[in-house]
């Protein structure tokens, strides 16, 4: 009985650690359990049969097959057993449990997309229903159709039918609905095209011809005014043998000032002297964000120097306002900041030779140009000599014309004109002519009105000047080359101008 107790006992503690061959012991008062060899020695081997089973009392020991016992000479029962080294695999149901579980996900998540593509191709067979009748009333209807009936017909069509394209390539299973879509709306769109190139009144193929014309109307404008106007010998360089200004050419962009974009103020120009005509001076005097102050400008010798930023001549004066700086004779002339004053700059020193007051000028915006501030002192240089254009509180604000002597700044004779000056975007002077400018639009200024210092005769004139920006910041006429210097919003332009080959000046 003994034996049979130790034998469960042994087998309860091998099931619950690890498999092996244990020798229990025990006596009559206690069991023990004791490790042996894989191989036990035994003194009294004895093996039980496979049907044999151990009683005591009401307990009923199991039937074993590998297992043998025997009992020694102190009559111990010793029992041992083996259990075969294989275990349950845990691992592998647990791998093959997380694939069920991503297995479901997946099949939840495309059972969704195919409960959402059904309902899209319900709401889009509705659709193309609905289309369907309107294309069908199209063809019955005689009432002629626009254009852009047909374009919102023939955009609805093509979404569709990239819906379509998109459901073929992603719908796992039978596509036989799908493709019956995708039929019916190749159809459609040759029905609709179909209808569209027999319109009834042809009033579709008649709006494209006179749109296609009207494009070719607008080339043809373009080109002409791209052509440059047949000209007649200009006259000789700082020569007046000529009837007036009649007409500009388009503008050349020489470049940006030389501070920046944002230096949209200011005025440029080349230097004239009467002695030395043919010197190419060239100064550019940007304003300071402002628009007001001037307070550097420089000087290149040659065009070259100017387009390269090169050879470059840098002076600061800070005592500079507004953009109607003119250089002559080699004297760079300045409105004095905050007075009605006229400086005369030494371009070889940068000293002030001369500050002068203006008789009688207002100043400081009291009457300047049209968009254009801190310009009401305006000076100018043409065949002549020196020239200002301002305003006086006596002329209510019309323009007013000053002759110059240009090495005492005194004032040799003056013309009051009929033009009020704030109405007026900028001016220059053409061999003692004065010609005022007006703005037109974003891209257009217009030479319109002109008033004869030489006669007193003044009149009104409709000359197109193209502009590369919004605004003209001043004009500056050079008598020899006979091009206008033009700062505009920051950029540097020149014009050629076309005068009227007459003796006399009457324009």
């Amino acid at each position: 009985m003994k034996c049979g107790l130790a034998f469960l006992l042994a087998l309860l503690f091998l099931l619950g650690s690890v498999s092996g061959s244990f020798e229990l012991l025990t006596t009559d008062s206690s069991l023990n359990v004791t490790t042996v060899s894989a191989s036990p020695q035994a003194t009294t081997p004895w093996l039980a049969p496979g049907a044999t089973s151990w009683t005591e009392g009401d307990a009923v020991s199991q039937s074993f097959s590998n297992f043998s016992g025997s009992v020694d000479g102190q009559g111990t029962c010793q029992c041992s057993i083996s259990l075969p080294d294989a275990t349950f695999p845990a691992d592998r149901v647990e791998r093959l449990e997380f694939t069920a579980h991503i297995l479901s996900q997946k099949f939840e998540k495309e059972f969704s997309k195919v409960k959402e593509y059904i309902q899209l191709l319900s709401i889009y067979e509705k659709k193309l229903l609905n289309l369907t009748v309107r294309v069908e009333v199209m063809e019955k209807d005689s009432i002629s159709y626009t254009e852009l009936d047909f374009e919102l017909i023939k955009l609805e069509v093509k979404e569709m039918h990239k819906l379509v394209t998109q459901l073929k390539g992603s719908f796992v299973g039978s596509t036989v609905i799908i493709d019956k879509l995708e039929v019916e709306i190749r159809n459609m769109t040759l029905l609709v095209e179909k209808l569209e190139t027999l319109d009834r009144n042809n009033v579709l193929s008649i709006r494209r011809q006179v749109l296609a014309l009207k494009t070719k109307l607008k080339e043809c404008e373009a080109s002409k005014s791209e052509l440059v106007p047949t000209m007649p010998p200009p006259p000789a360089p700082g020569s007046c043998s000529h009837g007036g200004v009649v007409n500009i050419s388009s503008p050349s962009v020489i470049q940006l000032n030389w501070r920046g974009f944002s230096y949209k103020y200011g005025a440029w120009g080349r230097d004239y002297s009467p002695q030395q005509p043919e010197r190419t001076l060239y100064w550019v005097a940007p304003l300071n964000t402002d628009g007001k102050l001037l307070e550097y400008y420089r000087l290149y010798n040659t065009l070259d120097d100017l387009l390269l930023y090169s050879h470059t001549q840098e002076y600061r004066i800070a005592y500079g306002q507004g953009g109607g700086t003119v250089a002559y004779n080699n004297s760079l002339y300045v409105n004095w900041y905050g007075s009605g004053n006229i400086a005369k700059i030494n371009l070889n020193t940068n000293k002030v030779d001369i500050n002068q007051r203006l008789p009688s000028a207002v100043y400081n915006n009291r009457f300047s140009y049209a968009n254009v501030g801190w310009q009401d002192i305006d000076l100018a240089v043409d065949e002549q000599g020196l020239w200002v254009i301002h305003a006086t509180e006596a002329s209510t604000g019309n323009i007013v014309i000053s002759k110059l002597n240009d090495t005492s700044l005194e004032v040799l004779n003056t013309w009051v004109t009929k033009q009020y000056k704030p109405s007026v975007s900028n001016a220059f002077i053409v061999c003692g002519v004065l010609y005022a400018t007006r703005t037109l639009n974003t891209r257009a200024e217009e030479i319109f009105y002109y008033y004869d210092t030489n006669t007193g005769r003044e009149g009104n004139l409709a000359i197109t000047i193209r502009k590369m920006q919004e605004t003209i910041q001043s004009i500056n006429y050079h008598p020899f080359d006979q091009k206008l210097y033009v700062y505009n919003d920051g950029y540097l332009l020149t014009y050629d101008l076309i005068f009227l080959q007459k003796p006399q000046r009457t324009v």
